[in-house]
């Protein structure tokens, strides 16, 4: 277990620890195994140290169930963040990059090249903003700036998102396959699969107050995008077109920030990483690190 203050994370490595280091950071709600094992080794054969974490509340890291609100409480709070006004919040997304370099404090890896999906890449974009000093390279995958003009989610999604919670077991289950289908790409998505990773996940870890909690730090980030200007590192945003949470517009952002940054944009892809497209993902971290290879 890596401690970030009174946040113990939990973390597994890839890979030889003395291979370039690549930190996967994952997005709302979601463990680590969100990481595909099968990825995780085909990047570390690529010759990294491959690094995944749980968040905090998710999966095996602690969960702040203390600072738990009641859901009116939640909604109020979430409703005001929405409509651009402040209301507390149990953390931040700058805290969760904080997390992150305590996971890398506790390998002893002074650099990494730093992964985030979708809420992982806003705390990927922070960490590479915050603590330059240990990120080799960002890659910004299906996530946005912070900026609420851009990155937003289509209307139909908004309205699919906001449908109430159901209480039957089976049908929450299902709820969720259905939510994955949804965000999911079209022409690949796989639901025997998809109920394979879910059972996975739950029989891990179920926390629904956790997801909340990382949901308020989402909605009260403020915009990254002058911050990002100053980010000097090789830099790539992938995005698939077809993305109905967060708009491709929030990584076109991100891509005309960064100096020199790159933009992939798949057009057969949603919110998800389908194993098809895993090469791109592969590619463009083994291109960052022969760009900090040639700069060193």
């Amino acid at each position: 277990m890596a401690r970030s203050g009174d946040v113990e994370l939990y973390y597994e490595a890839f890979g030889q620890a003395s291979d370039p280091a690549v930190l996967l950071i994952m997005g709302l709600g979601t463990q680590l195994i969100g990481w595909h094992d099968d990825f995780c080794s085909q990047l570390a054969a690529r010759g990294f140290y491959v690094i995944r974490f749980d968040n905090r509340d998710v999966g095996w890291s602690t969960k702040l169930d203390h600072l738990d609100q009641s859901f009116p409480v939640f909604l109020s709070r979430a409703v005001r963040l929405l409509v651009g006004l402040k209301a507390p919040t149990p953390y931040s997304i700058a805290d969760m990059a904080g997390d992150a370099i305590a996971v890398l404090d506790e390998l002893d890896v002074d650099r990494a090249h730093i992964v985030g999906a979708s809420m992982g890449g806003m705390i990927a974009q922070q960490v590479a903003i915050a603590h330059p000093d240990r990120s080799l390279s960002l890659t910004s995958i299906m996530s946005t700036t912070g900026d609420r003009r851009i990155g937003g989610s289509t209307l139909a999604m908004k309205f699919f998102l906001a449908r109430p919670p159901v209480s039957d077991p089976h049908q929450q289950f299902d709820a969720l396959v259905e939510t994955w289908r949804r965000i999911g790409s079209p022409a690949h998505f796989d639901e025997a699969d998809t109920r394979r990773r879910l059972e996975r996940s739950l029989e891990r870890d179920y926390t629904p107050n956790g997801r909340a909690r990382q949901l308020l730090a989402v909605l009260s980030q403020p915009s990254r995008t002058r911050a990002l200007a100053s980010v000097r590192m090789p830099t790539t945003a992938v995005h698939g077109l077809l993305d109905p949470l967060v708009n491709p517009s929030g990584s076109r952002r991100l891509a005309a920030t960064v100096p020199g940054a790159r933009l992939i944009e798949l057009p057969d892809v949603a919110h998800d990483m389908p194993r098809v497209h895993w090469p791109v993902l592969l590619d463009v971290i083994s291109s960052h690190q022969h760009q900090v290879s040639v700069l060193s």
